[in-house]
């Protein structure tokens, strides 16, 4: 009798390590899936289980995933309107998520679909604001403004990238970094080295072994130094600064939406944030000295 517990209890444990392991990994993509397929949390717990798992009813997936039974059908169905889940035609009904090279594929043509769509539309807009009204040019005044949203303040990164040809300075953490592979920041890092410009990265690490990851983000330089918060601050002497306080980044790990950044172009502000992230420079270690040391 008490053999038969302690092998009930043994496989209880391994069900429950087994689950345990699926929800890390589910973690560890959460925010991936999220901006690449723009799905939310769970969605991307619905479809990485449905892979997991294989054709399954929306009730047994409810209960898989401990979530009410009317939420899942509602997700189920935007799924499925979507085209990254479809149904049987069986009773009950069976879900079936499409392949990821296919999720992907429709991810594409949506942002392609939606690109393009811009450019049609804000060039007629354009045509009709310049015949109406004449711009008031050469005003040169400081703003300040907030951005919303990861996705936002990642595009407004890039375009500060892009756009120069000096030194600029991204400081934050390994996550926000993690976050910013998978953007269009390490492209627009090549172009602005390729007008002479230069991108250099700092960052903390605990883990030297983490030096590889840090390297595939493609800064022109990078050096590891203690940062006096957990923020985030990019910056152009003489140009532009975005700021992120440590509340905001920490938002990575949940709801995306909700980090956000302060976007200014005054001069003074702009120059005071340089110079703090100069002398941060100058306190760090290079990834070659890390290396030398391992």
């Amino acid at each position: 009798m008490l053999s038969r517990e302690f092998s009930t209890e043994q496989k209880d444990n391994g069900v429950n390590k087994k689950t345990m392991a699926f929800q890390d990994y589910v973690d560890s993509l959460k925010g991936e899936l999220e901006e690449i397929l723009d799905l939310d949390e769970l969605e991307v717990k619905i479809y990485l289980n449905l892979l997991r798992t294989g054709p399954i009813t929306a009730s047994a997936l409810a209960k898989e995933l401990d979530v009410d039974r009317a939420r899942t059908y509602r997700t189920v169905d935007k799924l499925v309107s979507r085209n990254i889940l479809s149904t049987t035609l069986s009773i009950p009904k069976l879900c079936i998520p499409v392949e990821p090279k296919e999720a992907l594929k429709l991810a594409l043509r949506k942002k392609e679909d939606q690109v393009k769509k811009i450019k049609k539309s804000g060039q007629g807009i354009i045509k009709k604001i310049s015949s109406e009204i004449t711009i008031v040019e050469g005003i040169t005044l400081p703003t300040f403004r907030v951005v919303q949203g990861r996705a936002n303040i990642y595009s407004d990164i890039a375009q500060i990238i892009e756009n120069s040809s000096g030194t600029i300075y991204i400081v934050t953490t390994l996550e926000d970094i993690s976050k910013m592979y998978h953007s269009t920041i390490p492209e627009k890092i090549t172009s602005c080295e390729k007008k002479g410009g230069i991108v250099r990265l700092l960052v903390e690490i605990d883990d030297h072994q983490l030096v590889e990851f840090v390297k595939r983000f493609n800064a022109t330089e990078t050096r590891i130094c203690k940062l006096p918060s957990k923020g985030r601050m990019i910056v152009q002497k003489d140009k532009q600064m975005i700021m992120s306080d440590s509340a905001a980044v920490r938002q990575l790990s949940s709801n995306s939406e909700l980090d956000f950044s302060l976007c200014t172009n005054s001069v003074e502000m702009t120059n005071n944030l340089n110079r703090l992230c100069e002398l941060l420079w100058e306190s760090g270690q290079s990834l070659e000295t890390l290396d030398v040391k391992n």
